[in-house]
């Protein structure tokens, strides 16, 4: 029999969370998630469902009944999208060059649809004059659009513009929402969205488990009259919304704590208002922006594409990206990171969302990224906090 092995108490360091994902946990959603378990057929964890539903339509903006949380993470969101959008020899528009793009090419190929591959370089936005060319090129039923994409920093403009070109085809669109919701101006029904998902732990400061997803009717009437089942029976809507709607039929043993985190960070943004939590965001990055520029660094992403929740910066030639990160974990616990896939070594990627966007962090951030580029003897051109 084997010996029992020998563990401490969970001590966690201390950190300053501004990578691009987790943030930081807001104190209250803590306390929120500590409270006693109920059974996920409880009439009082039921009524919390319905909170949850009603905050996140507030949140996404929209009217949408097939409102709710999916038990898992954001990718768990992600392939439920796909998995449930999309049949079998369906033809989906996706952006392949892009990191998360790319995972949704994957997902479509696995449940039997056919990518036609959209080619963008680098930090460029979908331009709707070439997605309108490739809607005329290819008879497409779904087109995939990243709202704002943690790995260049880029915020999608035209959104309406391109699910109009979308609706014109009669195809379908579903938004990845993960780094903008709550923290970047977002409107699901006025921007013609069908299917959106976000992400607990970026703006909304909560803890991943249970990720917001939104279906119109739609694409519930496209669901519900499939000529095939979902391939995944865990993550069919059609039967998660016999727990999530009216029928309240037993699903899967929902994560109750992560449920409560949901609950109580959506209230958050109820109480802060969406548009003040917006300008936040965006006051808060502003600053961010400005000191990185002051020390002569560059930012990454066109300033008209810039996404505030997630900032990409340019790692000067003579500057070890990797040293500058471990600088900054390991004399100031402070977390940023590189870049992800093909752009990792060139740029930094620095959130700055929910818990996480605030002007001390910013303002400590700058610091360490000073004091790093200076042990590297890279001469700021000025100090990053004005004095």
């Amino acid at each position: 029999m084997r010996s029992p092995p020998e563990t401490g108490e969970l001590d966690t360091p201390s950190r300053i969370l501004m990578g691009p994902g987790p943030s930081m946990i807001h104190p209250r959603v803590l306390r929120a998630m500590s409270t006693q378990a109920l059974g996920y057929m409880d009439p009082s964890f039921l009524e919390i469902m319905d909170d949850i539903q009603e905050l996140l339509r507030y949140t996404f903006q929209t009217n949408n009944d097939w409102t709710l949380a999916i038990s898992g993470t954001g990718t768990a969101a992600m392939e439920a999208s796909v998995g449930n959008l999309v049949e079998p020899g369906e033809k989906v528009l996706v952006r392949t060059t892009a990191y998360w793009g790319d995972r949704v090419a994957q997902m479509t190929r696995r449940v039997g649809g056919e990518v036609v591959p959209f080619e963008v370089s680098g930090t460029d936005p979908l331009d709707p004059d070439d997605v309108a060319e490739a809607f005329a090129n290819n008879d497409i039923d779904v087109f995939y659009i990243c709202h704002a994409d943690t790995t260049t920093g880029i915020r999608q403009p035209n959104m309406s513009e391109l699910t109009d070109i979308a609706h014109e085809h009669d195809a379908y669109t579903i938004v990845d929402c993960v780094t903008s919701l709550s923290g970047v101006e977002l409107h699901v029904d006025d921007w013609g969205i069908d299917v959106a998902y976000g992400s607990p732990q970026k703006c909304l400061s909560s803890t991943p488990g249970a990720t917001p997803l939104t279906v119109n009717d739609r694409a519930r009437e496209k669901i519900q009259n499939r000529d095939s089942d979902t391939n995944s029976w865990y993550l069919d809507l059609d039967l998660l919304m016999e727990y999530w709607g009216d029928e309240r039929n037993y699903h899967h043993t929902a994560p109750v704590t992560p449920y409560y985190g949901l609950r109580e960070s959506l209230r958050l943004v109820a109480e802060e208002g969406l548009e003040n939590r917006w300008e936040r965001h965006r006051e808060v990055a502003s600053e961010l922006k400005a000191g990185i520029e002051r020390m002569g660094l560059e930012m990454a992403a066109p300033e008209e594409y810039w996404l505030p929740s997630l900032n990409t910066v340019q790692v000067p030639d003579s500057v070890d990206d990797t040293a500058v990160i471990e600088f900054l974990m390991d004399e100031y616990d402070i977390e940023i990171a590189s870049g992800l896939g093909a752009l990792e070594g060139d740029i930094w990627r620095i959130g700055c969302m929910g818990y996480s966007a605030r002007r001390q962090n910013v303002a400590c951030l700058l610091t360490a990224i000073e004091e790093a580029l200076e042990a590297q003897n890279f001469d700021v051109d000025e100090p990053a906090i004005e004095a």
